[in-house]
Order: C-alpha cells, then structure tokens, then sequence
C-alpha cells in the first residue's frame, strides 16, 4: 500500500468534496463490474467506490467480490446516484485478499443470528455485528471514564482464585494434575497440595472480595473484568463466560451505593446514546422489523431509543422487598393468577414481576432494597430485624434486574455468624474477615454485569449475540 488509508468514518463525516482519498476495506457489494460498496469496520455505513471496467481484465474483476479485502486510491466526489451524497472515483484499485462466492458463508442476504453463532469469526462483518461490537466498545470507555471522573481507582482482581464469592459452588476448576493418574491422599481424596497452586483452585466468579479489600485502602475502586460460572444454564440470559464490573467503596452506606449506581447506569448510557447514534438508530430499526412477526404480547412496550431516554429520563423509584411483595399481591396479574411464579415474602423476585413493578405500576426504573436474607449472599449487611439484609437490586423495563448490590456487614461478630450458618469456612476467607478485625469501616458495592448491559442497550434477545465468542455448556468453539 503506497499511502496509509483513511477511515471511512472520517472521510464520510468531513464531508468534503474533489479531494483525493485513501481507503481499505471488504467488498460488501460489488454490482455491474462497477460499483464497489466498501465497509471497514470504522462505521455502519459503506463508501461506494466506481472504477471502469474497461482498465481492468475480466479475470482481475472476477476476484472482487463480497468479502474480499481492497485498497483503492482515488478522488472523493458529489455522488448522482440514489442512496450515497460521496463516491469514489478510482485511479488505483488493488486486491488484497480474495474470498470465494462459493465458500465465503456472509453474502449479502439475511442469515439467521443461529448460522452467525456458528461463524463467530465472520459475523462481525455484517452490519448488525459491527453495529453491536461498535456499541460494545463504546461503553467499555463510558465504564472507565466515569469512575476516573469520580476519583475511583482501577483494580485487577484475580481469576484465578481459592474462594468462591457467592458460595454458589458452580465454579470452573482450574489444575495442572494429570487428570489420568491423579495424586490422592491417605483416605482416598484428590491430593491438592501436589497441584500446582498447592490447593484446589477455581475460575473466578466474582471480584468483590479482592476489591472489598482495596476499597478499604483507597478509598473507591473498580473491576472491569470476565468472570466465569459453570451453571448449566442455556436461557438468553445466560454465559459460562462474561465480564463484570464492580465498584466498592468505603464509607458509603446503602443510599449512597443506590445513588452510585443510578448515576453511573444514567452516564453509560447517556454516553453510548450521544456516541453510537448512528449504530442505536440502525438497531432499533431493525428491532422494530424483527418485532413485526411476533405476536403483540411478545413485542417490546417502547421502541429502542424511547426505552433508553426512559432510564435517563426517570428518577429511580426506590422501595423495599416487603412494598414489592404487597404492590405485587394486590396487582391484577395476580388476582387473576397470570404470575407463572409464587408472589409470597421471603421467594425471590422472577423477571416477570420485576418487569411489572417496572413498566406497569410505576412506569419507571426501580431499585428494591432490604431483601430477606436467606435469599441472599453472606457479606451482606444484616438488618435490625434480622430477617432482611441492606441488599439491593435496579431493575430496569425489557429486562428486569441489571444491578445487584448492598451494603457489606462490617461487623465482625455478625460476619462470622452468617459465616457460620451458611457452611463457609472461614480459615479459606481469614483475609476477608481480617478486614474486619482492622480498622473495620462502613462499606458498599455492586455488580453489573456487561454482556447484559449491552443487551440493554443494543435490544438483542441473547446475550450470546453481544460478546465477540460466546461460552455456554457444550460449547468453547474459536
């Protein structure tokens, strides 16, 4: 390549005319031996390039078609054709790299999101998955921005880990024993202490208690990294693989964390909305076309970037579990028995009442707090009612529960009791609990995982659909 090519996305936005450019791309079209519809990836649209067929010899033109690579130099001019303003006249037009008609499986047609999974590796080429990735990307940098802005510091908690936060158990085991002639102890047990990290070790499934630690020593910190569960889960909603973000904060209770976490989801999006118009006008079209075949029930309530404005738009209503349960009873869904699941105090909350709470009765993002606590995780601070913990959940329309967070419990005495009755040893947390014993402090955090927040905001039903290569049981392909 004699000159360094110009982002399309550049050379679209400028919007000059008669000025010589450079460009790089895939063919995404190429019709009449004539015009070139290019794409390369730095926008949703394509810049139609025109070159004359008579300079080139039938067999060099047999080699553009879609998906091939090319570089082309030429003047950028006023466009008389319909659907483009800016053309490309070509003057030097090579062929990079070829892709076969016959075998190269993303031509331009529909292809169900189901044969796209399967080409992982080429689906980013199709304007939906360049729309989702560009979006993806995107709010990655809106994540990182905002806890910079607000003085939070970057934290990277291991993967590789002896504890499980959760104390859920569906965790990835990770060794270097020979799995044919394993190493046992005296009654017959694996033997760990030959294993590589000298104890039996897992995937992580949570940054929290890493960050805890670290919140209590900066002061406000951030993980922004995958985590994994081996739950043989195959809903929507689901991944073996996926990336979380969690802030903890010391001396931050309960209302402070609800406030965080309403103004952080507010900013991300705000940002994505501002950055990534071009692609959320894209997806939300396509949404509303894809949504034209279902039955009405199964339609979304607001379209794409109505839904959005809506979570910017609206103060976050802010009740307790016990208010949900008694709004949930006394709504007509279940008098009439419509729930699929039991509505009684101490259950947790399903999608479907969630999404009630959300887009029927109060018509705006909610957060519930005070859950009970059986229902809830260990590090949780205990209420003085000791049945419900400073627990706390936003729910959002389309989705339900996007943030899960709370209030840790400081207390060492009341840490060591749940400890106790939920079976978690604590000579494998003695470092977490040490932070109780030292300089203890009022503390909170949440979770947000991202797969599910670009779902949001993207509108795509899966959530294998919004990460570059999906992990779901029975599948680690690429």
């Amino acid at each position: 390549m004699k000159k360094k090519p110009q982002p399309i996305k550049q050379i679209l936005s400028e919007n000059k005319r008669n000025i010589p450019v450079t460009v790089a791309g895939w063919v995404k079209t190429f019709r009449n031996d004539r015009f070139i519809a290019l794409n390369d990836g730095s926008t949703l649209q394509n810049l139609q390039l025109v070159i004359e067929p008579e300079n080139y010899d039938e067999a060099f033109l047999k080699k553009i078609d879609t998906g091939a690579a090319i570089y082309a130099e030429g003047e950028l001019v006023e466009s008389p054709g319909k659907g483009q303003d800016v053309e490309v006249q070509v003057t030097t037009l090579k062929i990079l790299g070829v892709a076969d008609p016959e075998t190269y499986p993303i031509q331009p047609k529909k292809h169900s999101l189901e044969f796209l999974r399967e080409k992982a590796h080429l689906r980013p080429r199709t304007t939906l998955f360049g729309a989702i990735m560009r979006v993806r990307s995107a709010l990655a940098f809106a994540v990182h921005e905002y806890f910079r802005k607000n003085g939070f510091v970057y934290v990277h908690t291991p993967i590789i880990t002896g504890s499980d936060a959760e104390g859920a158990g569906q965790m990835f085991q990770v060794t270097a024993l020979d799995l044919d002639r394993l190493p046992k102890t005296e009654n017959g047990q694996v033997d760990y202490k030959k294993d590589f990290f000298g104890k039996k070790t897992n995937l992580t499934v949570s940054g929290q208690l890493e960050a805890e630690t670290y919140a209590m020593a900066l002061g406000k910190v951030y993980t922004f990294g995958p985590t994994f569960r081996a739950e043989n889960s195959n809903t929507t909603r689901h991944l073996a693989e996926f990336w979380m973000i969690e802030p903890e904060v010391a001396f931050l209770d309960l209302d402070g964390n609800m406030d965080l976490a309403e103004d952080f989801v507010k900013y991300i999006i705000g940002y994505v909305m501002k950055e990534q118009a071009e692609d959320l006008a894209f997806l939300e079209k396509r949404l509303l076309q894809e949504e034209k075949s279902l039955p009405k029930e199964k339609r979304s309530n607001m379209p794409l970037l109505e839904k959005l404005q809506f979570v910017l738009e609206n103060r976050f209503v802010r009740i307790s579990y016990t208010e949900a349960i008694e709004i949930l009873k006394n709504s007509k869904p279940y008098k009439k028995k419509k729930f699929q699941f039991p509505v009684e105090w101490g259950a947790d909350l399903q999608s479907e009442h969630e999404r009630y709470l959300v887009e029927k009765h109060f018509k705006s993002p909610v957060i519930i707090f005070d859950y009970p606590a059986d229902i809830k995780a260990f590090y949780m601070r205990l209420n003085p009612d000791r049945k419900t913990v400073r627990a706390m959940d936003v729910l959002f329309p389309g989705i339900g529960e996007i943030i899960g967070g709370s209030q840790r419990e400081e207390r060492l005495d009341i840490l060591l009791e749940k400890m106790k009755k939920m079976g978690i040893d604590e000579k494998e947390l003695w470092w977490y609990v040490d932070l109780r014993r030292y300089g203890t402090a009022v503390h909170s955090g949440f979770g947000l995982g991202f797969e599910r927040m670009v779902q949001f905001i993207t509108g795509m039903s899966n959530i294998r659909d919004v990460i570059p290569y999906p992990r779901y049981p029975k599948n680690a392909e690429f």
